[in-house]
């Protein structure tokens, strides 16, 4: 599948709305060096048979800041990968190996890595030195968002546990930051891009074991709900109401969650 430049915000939001696709973002500039050969290793990978069943998208951050401040991007090259709503994995910065082997783990085909490895060293050993790095303090957010049939109270449960852990911010919303699908949920992601931290999430609306069974998990009734460090931080009104208390409570309950690691 050949690689596809986003040009609207709508594309973007029709092309990662797909179910069941592994969706990689690669955030790039025209003037960035290290773009410069990634643009050719990225191209390469999306026109690879041993990646047939991945989407590969391009944006151009500078001509979409809408959707680079969705992820939260600060530097280039960036990649994203993402499957049904779910943030899967965050890479900064120029290096071809990194970015195949994080494709190979989440790709259907296990042996995509040693298959396409020697597509990328030619591009690799063309590179430039320099690379560019950005500011993480949300870490990895790798979810399973696959529910099992005839999924058992305790699997549900363990599954849960999982995903509240996913990433250190973790929201549970309709929808996704780029195509929220009530107010609540568009609130929060506001909220949360204001105060710009890193965050993964999940659409509850993609999964009703999770739907249904985080408001047992939480004691919670409605959604959004918001996780840090595993634990739960309530809905809408309860994150406003300690952002009224304390406008840094996002950032000190995130270096709590970090201290008692």
């Amino acid at each position: 599948m050949a690689l596809v430049e986003i040009t609207t915000e709508e594309q973007f939001t029709e092309l990662t709305s797909a179910q069941n696709q592994l969706i990689a973002l690669y955030f790039h500039t025209p003037w960035a060096s290290p773009c410069i050969q990634m643009n050719k290793v990225v191209s390469t990978l999306a026109d690879s048979p041993n990646y047939s069943s991945t989407t590969f998208l391009a944006i151009n951050a500078d001509d979409h800041p809408e959707i680079s401040d969705l992820f939260d991007v600060s530097a280039v090259p960036y990649f994203v990968l993402v499957k049904d709503g779910t943030i899967l994995k965050e890479l900064s910065g120029a290096d071809p190996k990194e970015f195949v082997a994080a494709l190979s783990q989440y790709s259907d085909d296990s042996s995509a890595q040693q298959q396409s490895q020697s597509q990328t060293n030619s591009a690799q050993s063309q590179q430039s030195q320099q690379t560019s790095g950005a500011s993480n303090n949300g870490g990895d957010a790798v979810t399973d968002s696959t529910q099992e049939e005839d999924e058992t109270p305790e699997q549900l449960r363990a599954r849960l546990d999982k995903l509240t852990k996913a990433a250190p911010i973790m929201l549970f919303m309709k929808g996704t930051p780029s195509a929220p699908q009530c107010g609540f949920s568009r609130q929060m992601v506001a909220i949360l891009r204001e105060h710009q931290v890193r965050f993964g999430f999940f659409d509850i609306l993609k999964d009703d074991a999770v739907r249904q069974g985080l408001k047992t998990f939480s004691d919670w009734p409605t959604f959004p709900q918001l996780y840090i460090g595993g634990d739960f931080q309530g809905g809408l009104d309860i994150i406003k109401e300690n952002l009224a208390e304390d406008d840094q409570f996002l950032e000190h309950a995130l270096q709590e969650a970090t201290a008692n690691q």
